[in-house]
Order: C-alpha cells, then sequence, then structure tokens
C-alpha cells in the first residue's frame, strides 16, 4: 500500500478489544516473586537433571534392568533411606518446577482474574495433594506385607 501524502498510516494492535497493547506496570505488591520463581526455574531444572538420570539409570542400567523393576526391587530400594530422601526430594521438585510453570502459562494466557484464580486453585491444590500422597506413600511403605506371597516380596524380608 502506498500513499502520496505525508500521513502516518496506523495499523491496529492485535487483540485491539481485549488487551491493551501498552505495557502497563502494576505498582508494588509483587515484590521479587517472578524473578525468584524464575531462579527456582533454573536451578530446580539442574538438580532434576541430576535426579532423574541417576533414577533412570539406577532403576533401567544397573542389574537385570527394566525386567528387575517389581514389587521387591522398590522394596529393596526404599528400605534405604537414601533412596526414600531421593525420591522424595525428586518429586517434590518435579511437582514444584511443573506447578510452577504451568502458573506462569495461566497468567500468560487467562485473561479474566476470575479465570486465572479458578485456575490457579486448582492447580494448587492438585499439586498439594499429589505431594502429600507421594510423600505419605514413601514414608509408609512397608516392603514385607504382612500375607505377601513369596514371589513378589523382596529377599530380605523372607529371614
Amino acid at each position: 500500500m502506498s500513499t502520496t501524502t505525508n500521513e502516518a498510516v496506523s495499523i491496529e494492535a492485535p487483540r485491539s478489544g481485549r488487551i491493551s497493547p501498552k505495557y502497563v506496570r502494576t505498582p508494588g505488591g509483587k515484590g521479587n516473586f517472578e524473578m525468584l520463581a524464575w531462579l527456582f526455574m533454573r536451578i530446580s531444572g539442574a538438580i532434576l537433571i541430576v535426579l532423574i538420570f541417576t533414577h533412570l539409570f539406577v532403576n533401567l542400567m544397573v542389574g537385570d534392568g527394566v525386567h528387575a523393576i517389581d514389587f521387591g526391587f522398590v522394596a529393596g530400594k526404599w528400605a534405604s533411606p537414601l533412596w526414600q530422601v531421593w525420591d522424595l526430594v525428586m518429586l517434590w521438585l518435579a511437582m514444584l518446577h511443573g506447578t510452577n510453570g504451568v502458573r506462569v502459562i495461566i497468567n500468560d494466557y487467562a485473561d479474566k482474574n476470575t479465570t486465572r484464580m479458578t485456575l490457579k486453585s486448582i492447580l494448587y491444590i492438585a499439586s498439594l495433594v499429589i505431594i502429600v500422597l507421594g510423600t505419605l506413600v514413601i514414608f509408609t511403605f512397608d516392603p514385607c506385607p504382612a500375607g505377601a506371597p513369596a514371589d513378589l516380596i523382596a529377599d530380605f524380608c523372607k529371614a
């Protein structure tokens, strides 16, 4: 489109009916939360890489590999406080890392405050339930359940 006059051609902003194209800074309130959340994502991501790949190596490569993973294998691993804490840290970091990522997506794409609040409430409740249940499973797991078939329980339970 060419014009012969010196008039400025204005192009309508995308989604101009819903969102103002100008950046509007909200006064105070958040402080350094977003910066700390960003930093948490970087640090937790690096830690999770080590935790997850070590977890996969121990479970899939050491011993008989994937064919050895059964109730007895998990019972033997979780009999050690090291692996309980390892899996607990992995669970907590993964859930908090994922929750923070979804929180950012909700903030970016939910236009209405009520929608944003509802989605984040559901997210936080679901994350809390999974963290609590996962923690209970790790710490209340009985590696030697009474009445279990002998071929399913760990070797150290048969004594």
